[in-house]
Formats: C-alpha cells, sequence, structure tokens
C-alpha cells in the first residue's frame, strides 16, 4: 500500500513569486483526493513536487508503494512515439531503464553482429527480464484490449498520434490501475474522456486500493469517485474531509471565518495602537506612566510579530467578451460528408446563431470534423461548405499551439492584434492573465491559463463561428462558468466538442457521431449510444 506526506513544502517560481507557502497534508493508505482550486493555484507544480520533477525551495516530500504518474499532457515528448513509448513512459523507472539498455543494444545489434555486442544485446534481455519488463508487457496486453480493443503486439509499433486523446488517456490510466504502484498521481485523468470513459474511471477509482492523488474540475467525477478535498488557493492548501457534497458549503463557512478572524485582529490592532498613543502622551508628562507605556509598546510589537490571520482568498472575476458578427443564414453546409476511414457520409446545415454540441465516443471523428470546419487539410470526400462571412476561429483540444511557444501572452496578445502593451494586458486582466502571468511563457501556463488565453484570441480575432474542441476540460470552475456566460451573449454560431455534461446542457442541438459510424441527431444529449434505441 502507499500514502504521500508534504511536510511545510514551499515553492519559489524562478521570477521570485512564492507559488506554495508552507504547505503541509497527507494522504493515507487506500485514500482518494483531489487536489482543486483556480488554474494556476500551483496543482500540476504540486504534483510536479510530489513526482520528483521539480525540487521544492523548502520543505520535503515523501511517498510510498511505489509512484506512478499521469501528467496533465501525457502526449508531445517527440512527434515519432509509439503506444510502447507511451506506455514505457508510465512504468516502474526500473523497467525504463532496462528498456533503454534493451533498446540501445538492439540498434548496436544491426549496425554489427560481433561476440562483444552480442553478449550485451544478451546482457540487455537479462535485465530487462529481470526487471519485470516482460511481465508487464503481458500486462499491457491486457491494457491494450480495454483500451483499443486491440491485442499489444498488433499495436505496441503504431504513432501515438493515431490516438485520439481519449484513447490514450484511457490506454494510461489502464496501465496505472493496473500497474505495480499503489500510490497513483493522476493530473487531469478525465480530460478527454467521452462519458463511458468517466463513468469506467470513477468505478475504477472507487474499486482501487490504491493510494491515488488526483487533480480534476469535473464535478461529477468528484462527488462520484473522490472522498477528500484538498484546495489549492493563494499560496495556501485546507483540506475538507466530507467529499465534494458538502465543499461549496465548507469552502463559504472557511471565508467566513477567515474574515472574522481578520476583522477582529484589525479591531484588537487598531485598539493596541490607540493605546501605545495615549500612554505615550502620559508618559510625556508623567514619568509614573512609562513602564504602562513599554508594557503596551511591547504587547504591540508581539501582537504584529505574530501577524494577522490569512486573508480569505477572493474569488475570480474573469470577463470575456465574445462578440462575433452577422453571417449568411447557412453557417455550414454539408452534403454527403465522409471523413476517410472515421465516419459514414452525413448532411448537416447549421444555420446562423445556432449552438451545436457535438458528442460520441472518443475516436469517432468529431476533432477532425472541428478541424476540417477550420481550413486544415482534412482527407475527405463530399462537400463541407461555410456561409457568407463566417470567419471559423478553433480552440484546439490538447492546446497544440507550436506557433505560441516561446512568447508570453502579452507578446502573443500584441503581435497577433496589433495591441500596445497596456489594451493587451487590460484585455489579459479581464481573462486573470496579467500580471505576472501575462509575462510568463505560454508552454509554462497552466492547462487552464493555455485554454483562456486561446479564448482570448479568439476573441480578439473577430470569428463568427467558434469551432470548440473540449473547451472545458482544464478550465476550473469559475472560468467554465465564465466561458458559458460569454458564449450567451456571443454573436454568432457555435460547435462544441464535449464530454461536459453541464456544459452540453445549454446548446440548442446535439449531432451525435455513433460507434457505428453513423453521424446523427438527437433532440437530448447521448452520452451512452448502448441505451438508444433509433429509428430503422
Amino acid at each position: 500500500m502507499g500514502h504521500v506526506e508534504v511536510a511545510h513544502l514551499t515553492y519559489v517560481l524562478p521570477d521570485g513569486r512564492t507559488l506554495l507557502n508552507d504547505v503541509s497534508f497527507r494522504v493515507g493508505d487506500g485514500v482518494k483526493a483531489a487536489l482543486i482550486g483556480p488554474n494556476g493555484a500551483g496543482k500540476t507544480t504540486l504534483i510536479r513536487l510530489i513526482a520528483g520533477d521539480v525540487r521544492p525551495t523548502e520543505g520535503s516530500v515523501a511517498s510510498s508503494g511505489g509512484l506512478g504518474v499521469m501528467r496533465q499532457f501525457i502526449g508531445g515528448i517527440r512527434d515519432d512515439r509509439t503506444i510502447r513509448d507511451l506506455l514505457l513512459s508510465v512504468a516502474p523507472e526500473p523497467v525504463q531503464q532496462a528498456a533503454a539498455r534493451l533498446e540501445a543494444a538492439e540498434l548496436a545489434m544491426m549496425e554489427r553482429d560481433d561476440t562483444k555486442t552480442q553478449m550485451r544485446y544478451a546482457q540487455a534481455i537479462t535485465d530487462y527480464t529481470d526487471a519485470g519488463g516482460y511481465d508487464i508487457e503481458v500486462l499491457w496486453d491486457t491494457c491494450t484490449v480495454a483500451a483499443l480493443g486491440l491485442p499489444y503486439d498488433e499495436v505496441k509499433h503504431r504513432s501515438v498520434n493515431t490516438l485520439s486523446g481519449g484513447e490514450q488517456k484511457r490506454l494510461v490510466l489502464e496501465a496505472l490501475l493496473r500497474g505495480p504502484d499503489q500510490t497513483l498521481l493522476l493530473d487531469e485523468p478525465d480530460n478527454y474522456l467521452d462519458v463511458p470513459g468517466k463513468l469506467w474511471l470513477e468505478q475504477a477509482l472507487r474499486e482501487t486500493p490504491k493510494t491515488v492523488l488526483l487533480v480534476s474540475h469535473d464535478r461529477q467525477l468528484l462527488a462520484n469517485a473522490v472522498e477528500r478535498i484538498i484546495t489549492v488557493e493563494a499560496g495556501d492548501v485546507w483540506i475538507h474531509g466530507g467529499g465534494f457534497a458538502g465543499y461549496a458549503q465548507a469552502r463559504r463557512e472557511r471565508n467566513e471565518r477567515l474574515e472574522e478572524l481578520r476583522r477582529r485582529w484589525d479591531e484588537e490592532h487598531a485598539k493596541l495602537k490607540r493605546l501605545v498613543n495615549m500612554l505615550k502622551q502620559k508618559a510625556s508628562y508623567n514619568d509614573a506612566m512609562a513602564p504602562a507605556y513599554h508594557a503596551a509598546q511591547t504587547r504591540l510589537r508581539r501582537f504584529e510579530e505574530a501577524g494577522p490571520p490569512q486573508i480569505p482568498p477572493r474569488d475570480q472575476r474573469i470577463s470575456m467578451r465574445l462578440r462575433g458578427g452577422r453571417t449568411g443564414k447557412r453557417a455550414i453546409t454539408c452534403e454527403g460528408l465522409e471523413l476517410t476511414g472515421l465516419m459514414k457520409p452525413f448532411d448537416l446545415e447549421v444555420w446562423y446563431g445556432e449552438r451545436v454540441a457535438v458528442l460520441g465516443s472518443n475516436g469517432s471523428g468529431k476533432s477532425h470534423f472541428l478541424r476540417l470546419l477550420a481550413g486544415e487539410d482534412v482527407r475527405h470526400t463530399g462537400v463541407m461548405k461555410l456561409g457568407a462571412r463566417v470567419v471559423p476561429g478553433h480552440f484546439a483540444q490538447t492546446h497544440t499551439r507550436p506557433d505560441l511557444m516561446g512568447r508570453t501572452p502579452c507578446e502573443i496578445v500584441m503581435t497577433e492584434h496589433a495591441k500596445q502593451r497596456d489594451e493587451a494586458m487590460h484585455a489579459l486582466a479581464r481573462y486573470e492573465l496579467a500580471g505576472a502571468v501575462g509575462d510568463q511563457r505560454f508552454e509554462t501556463l497552466s492547462g487552464g491559463q493555455q485554454a483562456r488565453l486561446q479564448i482570448l484570441l479568439l476573441e480578439l480575432s473577430g470569428a463568427t463561428l467558434l469551432l470548440l474542441d473540449e473547451p472545458t476540460d482544464n478550465l476550473d470552475l469559475a472560468s467554465a462558468e465564465a466561458l458559458q456566460e460569454g458564449l450567451e451573449g456571443f454573436d454568432g454560431t457555435v460547435l462544441a466538442v464535449t464530454h461536459d455534461r453541464w456544459f452540453a446542457a445549454d446548446f440548442d442541438r446535439y449531432l451525435i457521431f455513433g460507434g457505428d459510424g453513423r453521424v446523427y441527431e438527437s433532440p437530448e444529449p447521448v452520452w451512452d449510444e448502448s441505451r438508444v434505441v433509433r429509428p430503422r
């Protein structure tokens, strides 16, 4: 079994800002705990500190039972990575090291076949066996069958890029939940999973005896699978042990207590300062008052040295001003459209102003469909046309934006939209991306901050057709609510791929990408096709 313990941990960012300050908590054997909080509060950094990816400025981290880690973005190590590489990336360290030596020995055998190279190869095979490499490949076979429906030997050399985001997540989760590590760190494990996948994850978390610390903004998953909530906000951490159902009330009551304590501290501080000033005046003409004056000074100094109680964290104020613009009546027209190998031909008309939720299982072609509408080169047959004055703006599911890498949000807004620095920072402030965040490079932002920046760029682009691929996946609750409010005021057409049941409830139409390749409309969201009876 395993546990995680964080003791007096402080982490200072390279720019000198303190992100986490004297944080302590423990996740005991078999406990399922969730880290939640605003985007950029330090949840992913805390996961990385526990995983050993970065070192704390002060404090310590301990864990037991072996540590399995799912990072927020599991892809992107290199473009040619295979499914085997992906599974190795979450395997125990001894297996990873032995696999690297075996791969090097195999490459050497291709170049020369002398005795020394053969001996090295034989030793690498022995080391891989001793590390449990071949045993874990048997486990991976179970994982690939469960996640992809195919045995490991058939898919191990397949490129990871051929898998959808949800398929990648499901495969890694299968490997970690079935693997030997007894303590799991999961950063946004539900992102990109379809609803059946999320239901599977909820059940798997409830049933596993492992200790799990996860980051998630999915309220349904938190309510169904987590027994302890660890909130990260304003550099501090506090724990709610009553599950997610009572979390909102607990947070309100905590903030009210903090406000009351701060009010009382301020009152006592003012009272002591008045007392010191009064005694100072009296001591100036009455020596007998000097001891009382000095005693009051000492009392005030000690009171101030102890410091005030914590200030309640402020709520985020995010204002998304998605404007859009009038277009032709028909925003999108599809006739006999088929994305090669992904679906059967279908027809579709989307009218100006409509909100269409695109639902379906992972790998059914939803993201490819949005990419085609955005103007990318996606293999297809049939006809797809955009209406007059329709300007598409695309929100990418995996935040793969090489064009934004190496630049700060302020530089991006100034360059892409010809803004002066003060104008750019004002726009970023509405998305809680100003200040120090505005001067961080895109790749160093949290997933939620990257998502908010992408939405701001859509706002500034003048897009009249928003193509949103899982826009709420990395957004905290306040940001997701702000996006929903922004879409209500958007004067244009919206197509959104989503597995967020709460987010989808406000859409007008539901376009279902079925597991059998058919694309059809439904008057209500369809999350589990096995329960749907369609007319013949």
